[in-house]
Formats: C-alpha cells, structure tokens, sequence
C-alpha cells in the first residue's frame, strides 16, 4: 500500500512538474529568453526552441498530462480505493457502504492534492519566475518529445488541420502591443524600478512617435518673423530686442517663407556696416506638411544645420515651425521662458476636477488625466476637441458632457480657446 501511495505522490509531482513546464515556456518573454541565450544558456537556448514550436510543445505537454492523469485515476480508483474499502469493512462497515467510502475519500484526496500540488502551486511557481522556470524545464521537455516524437508529431498536425478549418491558419499575431508596453512601464513605476521622471520621460518618447507635425509645431501666431521686406530700422529694433537664437525669415506676403536667419550672424552684420544686405544671411530651412509624422520632422532636423522645420499645410499656408526644443519639451515636457507667462498644461484643484489650458495635447490628457481619447483623433489639442465635438467656436462659460467628463469652456482669448474646467461626471445610478 505504501508503494501504491508513493506512485500516485510521484505522478502528481510529475503533473505539477508538466503543469509548471507549460505556463513557464509558454508566459516567459522570448526577448528575455533570447537575451539570456546570447549568453550562452543552454537550458534557455533549448525553451526558445520550444517557444518557437508552440504545436509540439504543447502536444508534449498534453501526452505527459493525460498519461500522468490515466495512471493516477487508476490507481486511485482500483488499488487504494480497494484497500480502504478493506480497512473499513474490517472496521465493522457494510461492503456496499465501504466501497463507496473509500473509493470516494480516496478520489477526493488524490483531487485535492492534484489540485494543489499538481496544478495551483506549480503554475503560481511558474507565473512568479517563468523565464528561469522556462530554462530549468526545457531539456526535460525537449527529452519527452523525442522519446514520444511519433505521437506528438501526430497530435501536432492534427491540431494544425482542426485551426485550419476554423480559419486560423499561418503564425500568431505580434505578441507585444503597443498596450502593453505601456503597461509594463506603468508596472515598473508602481513596484519602484522606475523613478517618476523616468515613467514620464519613456511616456514622452511613446507619445512623440505617434504625433505629427501640426502637434510639435510652435503655431504661427506664436513665432516671431523677421520680415525682410520692412525698413532697415524696424529689423534692427526687432534684432536688437529678440531673445531667440533663429528666426523664420519672410519676404513680404504671410505665407512666403523663404527660410531662417541666426541672429548671431545679423547682430555681427549690424555692427559692421550700417545698412547689411540682410537676404544674404538667409539660410534653407527644410520644409515639411503639417501631417508629417514627428520621427520624420525629427529626422530632417537632423539633417539641417539651422535645427529648424518650416511647417506649411497642404494649401501651401504657413502654419509654424518645429525646432529641436519643440522636440525635447514633447518628450520632458515645457521648459519655462523668461517671458514666459503661461500656466501649466492643467491643474488639479480641490474638489478633484481639472483646470486645462487649451493648448495641452490631447495624448498628454488621455495619460495624465485619464480622458478618452480616440486611437487616431482628427485634432491635436483639449482645444481641438472642443471644436471638434462643438463644430463650432463656443462661447465663454458653455459647458457639453463627453465620455463620462464635463468640460466647460473658462476663457476664451478672441479666437483661440485658452482654459477649460475637467471634470469627471458622477456613475449614472444603477
């Protein structure tokens, strides 16, 4: 009888092992087993050829499995539970009601300990470590395979035939998402591996490859122009009272952009002669449409020396410029200007509701304030969304629920939408 005992623990240890086997291989990530392989893992080397083969894998796994789980049910049900029936019956018991006692208890304790030591713990083992668990594993994995290579190729084409009808055939899907990513890092965060800069930062660079020029941009009402068609006197008191490096220059109509000058070169101009030729320090900006994505706007300042982009529409309007700060203050957010007299994108008030500037990027809401936003909106700003859900300019104090917030409309500077009050709407009563 202890025999018995002992062969029914060992196949549930080897279900458990089975079990664990299939949750490590199959959760581990391949990029970490793939790392782990370059440095020369032979047990990792051995799970990624096993990742790489989900169909054999898990055949494997599911001819160990059912093995495993026709001996145990025969031993439990045939042998021991006879022998209790026997103890029991010695005990002064019915035979009809004895035999069901002990095969019965015997079925509950070998379900029980199946259960726990056969499933739960094994796989709660394999979830906490599944890359090492996936290392430790795949020989023996990889050994029952070949010894049952007739019979787990069998299964494998049969599985394959049966995905084929229900029209899943070729290989998976990309199996790490955009989502995910985003997840992982939020994880990160949460357990302490990243600090709260470094999450906004990786945030930032997620953000920045999805925006589009228009989105970086410094819009035109906000750039300062130096107009090469005005007086000499009036672009000397703009050169000598301008705090930025470059400037998009124009000659004469709003939307002929002819390039950029360094205010450097026209201060050193200035000071020797009276009357420069100011065209001649005109320097070729790259040009690009307002739709270009942001990794190609970076991608041609670059490849400029000026480190500034002309943005035009696809009218041929001047619409702004992206400079390399642009790009920087998109991934770690605004640097604050000597003149500058802007508030913070939002702020959270009291009472829990949100105080938003216009101007705040609609991606930067969805993170930071939990907003919804749509995968690929037609507008770039909290104020383009207005506009957008509105279809119209709204007046100050108008006020329209969306996807579960309130948004009412604070300030409006002439045209442009400037604050917005955020806030969550309470749950509708069940």
């Amino acid at each position: 009888m202890l025999l018995e005992i002992a062969i029914v623990i060992g196949l549930t240890l080897i279900n458990g092992l089975l079990a664990m086997s299939e949750l490590a291989v199959v959760s581990a990530r391949p990029a970490r087993l793939k790392a782990a392989a370059d440095r020369g893992s032979r047990g990792t080397e051995v799970a990624v050829r096993l990742a790489g083969e989900p169909g054999r894998f898990l055949s494997t796994v599911q001819i160990g499995i059912t093995l495993v789980g026709v001996l145990s049910g025969a031993f439990s049900g045939a042998t021991l539970g006879i022998r209790l029936s026997h103890v029991l019956q010695a005990q002064g018991l019915g035979q009809t009601l004895a035999d069901g006692l002990g095969v019965g208890l015997v079925v509950v304790v070998i379900t029980y300990l199946s259960l726990i030591v056969g499933e739960l713990v094994p796989k709660q083992i394999a979830l906490r470590n599944a890359e090492a668990m996936a290392a430790r594993v795949a020989p023996a994995m990889l050994f029952i395979s070949r010894v049952a290579a007739p019979l787990v190729w069998f299964l494998d084409v049969s599985g394959k035939l049966v995905l084929g009808l229900l029209g899943q055939r070729g290989e998976a899907g990309e199996r790490v998402t955009e989502e995910e990513v985003r997840t992982i890092i939020a994880e990160a965060k949460s357990a302490g591996v990243l600090e709260t800069a470094e999450h906004d930062m990786i945030s930032g660079v997620m953000r920045f490859a999805d925006r589009t020029a228009r989105a970086l941009m410094t819009p035109r009402r906000e750039v300062e122009i130096l107009d090469l068609s005005e007086s000499m006197d009036a672009m000397r008191a703009q050169i000598r009272q301008c705090r930025r490096a470059r400037l998009p220059a124009r000659d004469g109509e709003a939307d002929d952009i002819i390039g950029a000058v360094l205010v450097r070169d026209l201060i050193e101009a200035f000071a020797r002669e009276e009357a420069p030729d100011l065209r001649a320090f005109v320097r070729p900006a790259p040009v690009v449409i307002d739709t270009a994505k942001a990794l190609d706007v970076l991608k041609r300042l670059r490849e400029s020396t000026l480190h500034m982009a002309i943005v035009f529409d696809e009218y041929g309007h001047f619409e702004g410029i992206v400079t390399s700060g642009d790009i920087l203050e998109s991934i770690t957010g605004e640097f604050q200007d000597e003149d500058d007299t802007d508030e913070p994108a939002f702020v959270r008030r009291a009472e829990g509701s949100y105080l938003v500037a216009g101007w705040m990027p609609i991606d930067e809401a969805g993170d930071m304030l939990g907003l919804p936003v749509d995968k690929d909106p037609a507008y770039e700003t909290m104020a383009g969304l207005v506009l957008s859900e509105l279809n119209r300019l709204p007046e100050t104090g108008e006020v329209f629920d969306y996807r579960g917030w309130r948004i009412e409309v604070i300030d409006l500077d002439g045209r442009r939408i400037d604050k917005l009050l955020v806030s969550r709407l309470p749950p509708s009563p069940s």
